[in-house]
């Protein structure tokens, strides 16, 4: 393919600028192959600083995640920043996960903070990316950054950027932050050399003020007591987890929890998976191998920066199966709400629950059960803290319990402002002790409360579409579907179409219009009327467009079978999934 003159010229500069000579020759390599694909995907767009930060593939580029796109995208922080806290001592943290270069990453970013007169907090070595965000408010920093790329494959990395209350950025500070950023035209204007003085190493004080917050979240300790020795396998997949996870269970009081060896040390290759995802069953088989080996009670895993957690539990046959990201939110949902209720600390007039638009339905049911109320909000841990900040504001004593997502991200308490896989797995491990010490599984819990709200089943599937051609395609996807929504799904007519980014819900049958009251998202949903939901959401963050499934069965009694019922919610799924083309 011939380069633009865009391409040409980006690449000419890169050239003869103020770049290192390892990143010259490496595009002087590029050229000497003749890898005009290469050097296009590297040169043809700058990499785009999101509402999050950055995330991207490492490697020489405009379009690719390097010192230099970092150096930048920091320079336009420390410049908001400035502008935001005039005359003010201005405190930043800053933590990385375990990916190749992220220690580098993270020493740029807090050279560039300090070569701007901003304090630093380093920490000394890999955390995960909530702790991150309890050290912001812990210190009274006016901003915080993580490098990390989450649980995407090991070519990527990224850089995550938090406000002073602990959570990721919103409007307006997000949007401001893209523009100074933007502003930022030339490598020329970013501040490299660090003022060491103003860099401060920080560690295991931070690490035990976060886990003393950890177990304050403890609502049953007698059955953990009791049932101290339940047998835990756990892998942190060669990530962040390994140092919060074990001593912040150990704090719950559980004796008897077996770490993956070949995944406990941190490695950014993650040499024993493919993608360090624990959504992903081949992430988990090493953890899933080791439970049947030991007959453990329960599997955990968290994902490189420890913000998400996967769990496998035995069902009644024996055999281990994964919890998804849906069922355990509604698992931790009601756990935390019934068993506050029993130990009498359920207040129904302050206490509430946050989840997703795309996140099961039976979150809401729980709330409705228990009289407390509960909060939809977009995709993303920043909205859900953004209700709290709301609420909070109000002065009024209300209380947030807990909140999560489809994506195995969830947050219990408010002392973290960012899902939390460190806090999740110690509030699982609990649950499982609670459900043994009444002699009951995981699984069985599931299975009963399912019976108690009806048999909600969602599935997600995701269409990687790389390239400048892969971002054409999504939009080509969404504006489609927009024009065209389907006219029935598995059998049962849409009746109406949720447009976030036009902001109205539209009844399909009538053409009547409401508006919807949310912040603007490239989101369609789709409702049937049978109650089924379908949505379609391009990431943010990687080059995918992404569908969510929910199907419910409501009349799921104890005569129906769990496995079964399950079985025929799948076949409704993958018959709508047909009907989409999606595969």
């Amino acid at each position: 393919m011939a380069l633009s003159a865009d391409v040409q010229q980006k690449i000419q500069t890169w050239l003869t600028g103020n770049y290192d000579d390892e990143t010259k020759a490496e595009i002087q390599r590029l050229q000497a192959a003749g890898d005009e694909e290469g050097l296009n995907d590297a040169f043809y767009r700058d990499l785009e600083f999101g509402t999050g930060g950055l995330r991207g593939v490492m490697g020489v580029g405009s379009n690719r995640m390097n010192r230099y796109t970092l150096g930048m995208a920091t320079q336009g922080l420390c410049n908001y920043l400035l502008q935001s806290f005039p005359g003010q001592e201005i405190k930043v943290a800053v933590a990385h996960d375990s990916r190749l270069n992220s220690r580098a990453f993270a020493q740029t970013a807090a050279g560039i903070f300090s070569a701007n007169g901003i304090t630093v907090y380093l920490f000394e070595d890999l955390r995960p990316t909530p702790e991150l965000s309890y050290t912001i408010r812990h210190l009274g920093c006016q901003s915080g950054v993580v490098i990390t790329a989450s649980h995407n494959p090991k070519e990527y990395n990224g850089y995550k950027v938090y406000w002073n209350d602990g959570a990721q950025v919103v409007a307006p500070h997000d949007k401001n932050i893209i523009r100074e950023v933007n502003a930022i035209q030339s490598v020329d204007a970013v501040k490299f050399e660090a003022d060491k003085a103003k860099i401060h190493i920080i560690g295991a004080d931070i690490d035990n003020a976060y886990l003393d917050q950890v177990a304050k979240l403890s609502i049953n300790p007698e059955a953990i007591k009791r049932q101290h020795d339940l047998k835990i396998v756990y892998t942190p997949i060669h990530g962040t987890g390994i140092t919060m996870v074990p001593p912040a269970l150990k704090r719950f009081g559980f004796i008897n929890v077996h770490v993956v060896e070949e995944q406990a040390t941190p490695d950014g290759n993650f040499p024993t998976v493919k993608s360090p995802n624990p959504e992903e069953k081949v992430a988990m088989q090493m953890a899933l191998d080791k439970a049947k080996q030991l007959d453990a009670d329960l599997v955990i895993a968290t994902d490189p920066d420890a913000d998400r957690v996967g769990i496998g539990v035995k069902n009644k046959d024996g055999d281990w199966v994964l919890v998804n990201g849906n069922q355990t939110a509604a698992l931790l949902t009601h756990y935390l709400v019934s068993a506050r209720q029993q130990a009498g600390q359920l207040n129904t007039g302050k206490d509430y629950i946050v989840y997703t638009i795309v996140t099961s339905d039976v979150l809401g049911e729980v709330a409705k059960r228990y009289g407390i109320r509960s909060f939809q909000t977009l995709t993303g841990f920043k909205y859900i803290a953004g209700v709290i900040r709301e609420l909070e504001a109000q002065n009024d004593g209300q209380h947030y319990i807990g909140g999560g997502e489809e994506s195995y991200g969830y947050m219990i308490g408010d002392f973290v402002r960012d899902k939390d896989a460190v806090s999740a797995c110690c509030l699982i491990a609990e649950m499982a002790a609670v459900a043994k010490d009444q002699g009951r599984t995981l699984y069985e819990e599931m299975a009963q409360m399912y019976r108690s709200y009806g048999l909600y089943k969602e599935d997600l599937i995701s269409l990687t579409k790389k390239g400048q051609r892969g971002a054409e395609e999504i939009q080509e996807m969404m504006a489609g579907l927009r024009q065209n929504p389907p006219a029935s799904l598995g059998g049962s007519p849409v009746v109406q179409l949720l447009d976030y980014q036009q902001s109205v819900a539209r009844d399909l049958r009538t053409g009547q219009t409401t508006p919807l009251q949310y912040e603007k998202s490239n989101v369609l949903q789709f409702v049937t009327e049978d109650g089924s939901k379908v949505s379609a959401r391009p990431s943010g963050t990687e080059p995918k467009i992404k569908f969510y499934f929910s199907l419910k069965q409501p009349n799921f009694g104890a005569e129906e079978s769990f496995e079964d019922a399950l079985v025929g919610l799948d076949g409704r799924i993958k018959q709508i999934i047909q009907e989409m083309q999606l595969q």
